[in-house]
């Protein structure tokens, strides 16, 4: 069935992105599979995450069917941009649904995104993964993508107001090679692979970042070990 809307939408993304003069630097987009179900596993630092995500793919020609909360799919105006791009709702309470639906789409080849944080991390480090992303590949029989995002944090993030301007920030996406999805280890032993896969693209990307906070008020987008002011990791648990 031909995609009426994931394509203009993607379209509408990068007319943005131009607009704000972001400079988008992806590595690695080479691993995205060009055909055949994987699940993609990035960590989750910004409302926007799943956009970046999205947009790695594309020089693959694939399109992403991210796993999004339910409460999305209710809005009035999302929802049914949702819906139309075939993403998956998720129920927390009810996350059986969920997971079947995203286990059909990846044995009919689709590539499905999930954040296994599930949620935004404030301290804009790695959270403990959940394993339902193991379970999944491992299931389906599909590879895992693993892939870090830095710099979208900056644009809009949990407890910060948006930051849609011009201001010529840097984002940077990185792909990693897929990890076989090997059935013989445990999903909590395949999760602890992918989150240490993911911990290393993260670094990579910091690493060579090119903006650094430009006064006292402006590190709290980097995290306290990079000599940010964001919360530490134990101080954000509960936020």
């Amino acid at each position: 069935m031909a995609e009426l809307v994931y394509p203009p939408v993607i379209g509408v993304a990068r007319t943005m992105f131009k607009a704000l003069d972001l400079r988008l630097d992806l590595q690695g987009g080479e691993h995205v599979p060009r055909q055949g179900g994987a699940v993609l596993v990035s960590n989750h630092i910004g409302y926007l995450d799943f956009v970046f995500c999205g947009l790695a793919a594309r020089p693959a020609k694939r399109l992403v069917r991210f796993m999004a909360k339910e409460s999305v799919f209710r809005h009035r105006l999302s929802g049914p941009l949702m819906r139309a791009m075939k993403h998956i709702p998720v129920d927390r309470g009810q996350g059986g649904q969920a997971y079947v639906h995203a286990l059909r789409a990846l044995r009919s080849g689709e590539i499905v995104g999930v954040f296994p944080e599930a949620t935004i991390s404030p301290s804009f480090t790695l959270k403990n993964f959940k394993s339902g992303a193991a379970r999944l590949a491992q299931e389906a029989e599909v590879p895992i993508l693993p892939m870090a995002l830095w710099g979208t944090q900056r644009l809009w993030t949990k407890g910060r107001p948006r930051n849609l301007r011009r201001h010529h920030i840097p984002i940077s996406m990185r792909v990693g090679e897929p990890l076989h999805a090997d059935r013989s280890v445990s999903p909590a032993s395949l999760t602890e692979t992918v989150r240490a896969r993911v911990q290393e693209l993260l670094e990579a990307a910091q690493r060579a970042y090119p903006a650094r906070p430009k006064g006292p008020g402006d590190g709290w987008w980097l995290p306290a070990h990079l000599g940010g002011t964001a919360p530490m990791p134990a101080d954000a648990a509960g936020s």
